[in-house]
């Protein structure tokens, strides 16, 4: 079930919880992907938050929004590359992709393993996609008023292995949100620390969200591998043969 347009707009542009939420998962990816220079960039579900980072040096950046959920103009100010698409039936080439960010896509679809087809066709040799999802041990996940309580939550260990049935080589992974999905403002103020820190508090402070990079992987030629050696003969032996 994919949540609004209208909703993911006002929750991470016109709440003080969605801006947090917004930098932390940014500073998460950007610590996986600093720069795209000269690179397409796409992003699926509603990725926008995360992209504009990517606007001055990449050759492209695409925003797909699928159309269960709606599209919004985007970025604000500037020409608009957000584009309404089907979920499994992108306006994109095959292979003309080479870094995808995938966020309130995966856990929202309700065709995941078609998505991830889709995903995978869209990427070039060597292309990478950057899936983020609910962590199911997470309290964001457990909440509502976020846009990350909708959908299927996952653990590492199930989004590794769901996108390795789909021809995708985990690489790295990382967490983002340990702050609580509140709005009050003690636990808003603590935010950064909670972010900062998060990744040495004990396990029973998980990360609102899993970020798992993972590598386009090309299926191995198919058939058996020939080799075609030609015959030398061997010339040690012609004096024997034909005595001069």
């Amino acid at each position: 079930m994919h949540l609004d347009v209208q909703d993911l707009r006002n929750f991470y542009y016109r709440s003080t919880l969605g801006r947090a939420a917004q930098a932390s998962v940014r500073g998460r990816m950007l610590e996986l992907w600093p720069e795209a220079k000269g690179q397409t960039v796409a992003g699926f579900g509603f990725a926008v938050p995360l992209l504009r980072p990517y606007l001055a040096e990449s050759r492209r950046v695409i925003a797909l929004m699928p159309a269960p959920q709606g599209v919004m103009p985007w970025p604000a100010g500037m020409p608009n590359v957000s584009v309404l698409s089907e979920e499994t039936l992108w306006p994109i080439e095959t292979g003309r992709i080479d870094r995808l960010v995938v966020m309130h896509g995966l856990e929202t679809s309700e065709h995941p393993s078609h998505l991830l087809e889709e995903c995978w066709r869209v990427l070039g040799p060597g292309g990478k996609a950057l899936f983020i999802v609910p962590n199911r041990a997470g309290l964001w996940s457990r909440s509502d008023r976020t846009p990350f309580g909708y959908g299927r939550p996952y653990t590492l260990g199930q989004l590794e292995t769901q996108i390795k049935r789909h021809q995708f080589q985990p690489e790295r992974h990382a967490a983002a949100l340990y702050q609580p999905p509140s709005a009050r403002r003690f636990w808003l103020k603590s935010g950064s620390l909670f972010e900062k820190y998060g990744s040495r508090l004990p396990t029973v402070f998980p990360g609102g969200v899993f970020m798992v990079e993972a590598l386009k992987r090309t299926h191995p030629p198919k058939g058996k591998i020939v080799k075609n050696l030609a015959k030398q003969p061997i010339k040690a032996l012609e004096g024997l043969a034909k005595p001069a």
